[in-house]
């Protein structure tokens, strides 16, 4: 019986990898982090493999309308996924929004940035960092809230303005940046704040940042990438997903 056991459980092991996959994933670069642990629970339950590329949405957008052979896109916005289905380079049935996004204004150093954000009312200890709000669904959350708290005017002559939210937040890592409007998935792992300071800024100050995922044309047929999208919806998925600070 021992015997059988180890035979059944070796077929069985055969079986999966001779059904194995890989797919090639396009992954918006504030997901960076909780999307390489993803792929490791993904592999283990699945035995398909996530191959991971980070980005831009808006990079992204350039190199599928060119032919790049991504399987499945985790936009940072809901906006470009919709576009690609309507330009038949994605499938529309596939779209869902798998996180939605949370801002914070961050400062590698502690005590800089104040639990209710005070610290924009006054002098500020040096350059703002904030992604391009015209390619970046962060940057644009960002100028909202500025519009919307009367700072804009005030605070536009101390920003500094990153391609995307992967360079802004190096800009307030390395100090070239005394603070800045960054995701709160950058700064927070395991359900607290990394290290630095910070405040999470009320929703009710910028348009919901919905993160939605997308099945790319080519990858019609591919069980891999049905699997991924799939996973993406599990409760185990959305559990790291929100130990980042996203929002289900």
């Amino acid at each position: 019986m021992q015997f059988i056991a180890k035979f059944m459980g070796l077929l069985l092991a055969c079986f999966a990898s001779a059904h194995a996959d890989e797919v090639q994933v396009a992954v918006a670069s504030n997901f960076s982090a909780p999307m390489h642990k993803l792929a490791l629970a993904f592999e283990r339950e699945t035995g398909h493999k996530a191959v991971i590329s980070v980005g831009s949405t808006g990079k992204f957008y350039a190199q599928i309308r060119n032919g790049a052979p991504f399987a499945v896109l985790l936009s940072a916005d809901d906006e470009t996924p919709t576009r690609l289905a309507q330009e038949g380079l994605a499938l529309a049935s596939t779209q869902f929004t798998y996180a939605k996004g949370q801002l914070v204004l961050w400062s590698a150093q502690p005590d800089v940035v104040d639990a209710q954000g005070q610290v924009l009312q006054g002098k500020l200890p040096g350059k703002l960092a904030l992604a391009d709000p015209k390619l970046a669904p962060y940057g644009l959350a960002a100028t909202e809230a500025l519009a919307k708290l009367g700072l804009s005017d005030r605070l536009k002559p101390n920003w500094i303005v990153g391609e995307n939210i992967a360079q802004t937040y190096q800009f307030v890592k390395t100090g070239n940046a005394a603070l800045g409007f960054v995701a709160l998935s950058q700064v927070m792992s395991d359900g607290r704040l990394s290290s630095g300071s910070a405040w999470v800024l009320p929703a009710s100050l910028y348009s919901p940042i919905r993160q939605d995922a997308i099945v790319l044309k080519a990858a019609e047929h591919q069980p891999a990438a049905r699997a991924l999208m799939a996973f993406l919806r599990s409760d185990s998925a959305r559990q790291l997903m929100a130990s980042y600070g996203y929002l289900n």
